[in-house]
């Protein structure tokens, strides 16, 4: 019998490409819309075999008719703590009032669990509902997926194309850091919300890569010296984040202030998956550093 999944956040990047992958693995797919979410956007999903359900999240009832008959909820919400806390609790009231037996939260990042509170804003908002989600009856699976690998794109620090260079902080020029593609976290969600039960924690990554290790991947790709190089200690970064979000208050309504971006930096350089559950399903084809560093790298010189 077909398993019907009910997705939250389902107009933005990661929601779709969860609810395309659900679609072709054979499952009965409903997306859960605002009534303001792009109609083109909407279009796409039905187009693709999705029923498109509209709720607000204030309305409980709604809410509540969205998740009947629903086997898994899988959030993909993006936002403050309007969404990440209240939002989401309120999708899991319902999905407890209605008998929904699993919950795959909106935890697609770094594992902040190690993390200390109040390094990372966002986090700790997903910290705040997992107290919450951990105190019901649901079955509910966090995936750690580190940082998205669009990240690379951006020139930021970690990876500035233009100078080309390759920064990092403290003594962690071989620390491996946590990349996974958008479509390999989809997939991999896909496959877990199709499962009965599933570990209470999931780690994946498409690929691991220190910044020596980025530096020589690059270099291979396009025969260019990226120089490698120590931007500050650790406690130096910690404390111009503070400084920064300090001198900019109005960040606080913001979801990726320029201080949240430092925070994100930071946590990739303070935890790393120890090990990795790739394999847990075995349906998904994980992507490489270099075939995913060449899709852009190329392009870009």
């Amino acid at each position: 019998m077909k398993k019907t999944i009910l997705v939250a956040g389902a107009t933005g990047n990661l929601g779709s490409m969860i609810c395309m992958a659900l679609v072709k693995r054979g499952a009965v797919v409903k997306a859960l819309v605002r009534p303001e979410s792009d109609a083109e956007k909407i279009a796409l999903l039905v187009k693709n075999g999705i029923e498109p359900i509209t709720a607000q999240y204030s309305d409980h009832t709604s809410l509540a008719n969205a998740c009947e008959g629903v086997d898994c909820v899988v959030s993909a919400l993006a936002g403050l703590e309007e969404v990440i806390v209240d939002h989401q609790s309120a999708l899991l009231d319902a999905a407890l009032k209605c008998g929904v037996k699993r919950f795959i939260p909106s935890d697609f990042c770094t594992d902040y669990n190690p993390l200390v509170q109040g390094e990372n804003r966002n986090f700790d908002l997903r910290r705040k509902f997992k107290a919450y989600i951990d105190g019901t009856t649901i079955q509910a699976t966090s995936i750690f997926n580190g940082a998205f690998a669009d990240i690379l794109k951006y020139n930021t620090p970690m990876l500035d194309l233009k100078n080309k260079t390759i920064g990092y902080w403290g003594e962690k020029a071989d620390w491996k850091l946590d990349f996974t593609t958008m479509e390999n976290t989809a997939d991999f969600t896909a496959e877990a919300a199709l499962k009965d039960e599933t570990p209470r924690n999931l780690h994946i990554a498409s690929f691991q890569v220190s910044p020596n290790m980025l530096a020589q991947i690059v270099n291979s790709i396009n025969n260019e010296h990226f120089t490698v190089h120590k931007i500050s200690d650790l406690d130096q970064f910690a404390n111009f984040i503070k400084q920064q979000r300090a001198d900019n208050p109005a960040g606080e309504m913001e979801l990726y202030a320029k201080w949240q971006q430092a925070q994100y930096m930071y946590s990739m350089f303070t935890t790393q998956h120890p090990t990795l559950d790739n394999e847990i399903f075995g349906q998904t084809a994980w992507t490489t550093a270099a075939d995913y560093l060449s899709l852009f790298i190329k392009k870009a010189n």
